[in-house]
């Protein structure tokens, strides 16, 4: 099989590992773009003695995206405000397993981000995309036996976190009702859409005015998202879009986005609302991935 084509099997699984690594849609490209290189490199007789392209390919990008991980994590310690992940507008692929599904929401990302590179490393490659031990164990250059506690420590974590969700149709009526809501200036509807302790994260970074702190229950986020509403501009076009695999909302201003939404929803309530302001994180905001 011709190099490029070997690559290119694989190449959406290699993204969607990197992203899942890093959050940031770039730089799962850079990574994966990196591997490429190295792929090429190896030229035809180098490839021949690989046994297994797709580990030889996993266990690169995995490398890469650890590396660079270690690096992001440390400037996200300076970051302005709440950091979260680059948004993605998804299609809900039939062919993407519900783990896979799951760990792609805004909510099991930013769980992820309380692990340790390493551990969320071995977690993603273990528990989510099914690599064996042996693979694991070589890109975090750590025992087997090592990597079977860190994936056991890893688990319990994000086991600590995680909420049960309502089918996406539920989901989406649910949203599609916040919405109106929110257009109508309704408040009285939104306290009995939200959870009581519901939670609104905005993300603007250094360069757009966001809140700099989560703002908690239901009265504070259903008093917020009226004011935003309200004010606005005329030009504002709103598009309900799946957003990570969730209920979202992507807002353009002419035909440039503004903001995005992701809303998590669980018990039959929004449970956390997601709200990306970041310019720098809406580059592809325009088109599903």
């Amino acid at each position: 099989m011709p190099a490029a084509d070997a690559f290119e099997a694989e190449r959406r699984r290699l993204t969607g590992l990197a992203y899942r690594m890093l959050g940031s849609v770039a730089d799962a490209e850079d990574v994966v773009q990196d591997a490429w290189l190295r792929w090429d490199r190896l030229g035809p007789t180098g490839r021949e003695q690989v046994e297994r392209p797709p580990a030889w390919l996993t266990t690169t990008v995995s490398r890469l995206a650890l590396d660079r991980l270690k690096s992001a994590q440390r400037q996200r310690e300076t970051y302005v405000g709440p950091w979260l992940p680059e948004p993605v507008l998804t299609t809900g692929d039939p062919a993407d397993s519900v783990e896979l599904a799951e760990s792609l929401t805004l909510g099991f990302l930013v769980v992820l981000e309380r692990l340790s590179p390493v551990e969320r490393a071995v977690f993603l490659l273990v528990d989510v995309f099914g690599e064996p031990f042996a693979t694991v164990a070589e890109v975090v250059e750590r025992s087997e036996e090592a990597c079977r506690q860190i994936a056991h420590r890893a688990r319990g974590r994000v086991r600590d976190d995680r909420r049960h969700h309502p089918p996406p149709s539920a989901a989406n009526e649910l949203v599609n009702a916040f919405l109106g809501a929110c257009a109508m200036g309704d408040v009285t509807t939104l306290r009995q859409l939200l959870a009581e302790e519901v939670v609104l994260v905005s993300d603007g970074g250094a360069r757009v005015h966001a809140a700099r702190h989560p703002i908690v229950g239901f009265d504070r986020v259903a008093r917020f998202v009226v004011n935003l509403t309200k004010r606005m501009p005329a030009d504002t076009r709103a598009c309900p879009s799946a957003v990570n695999g969730e209920s979202g909302l992507v807002t353009f201003r002419g035909e440039t986005p503004w903001f995005v939404m992701a809303f998590e929803v669980a018990d039959d309530r929004i449970v956390a609302i997601r709200l990306i302001i970041n310019p720098d994180k809406l580059v592809r905001a325009g088109s599903p991935a």
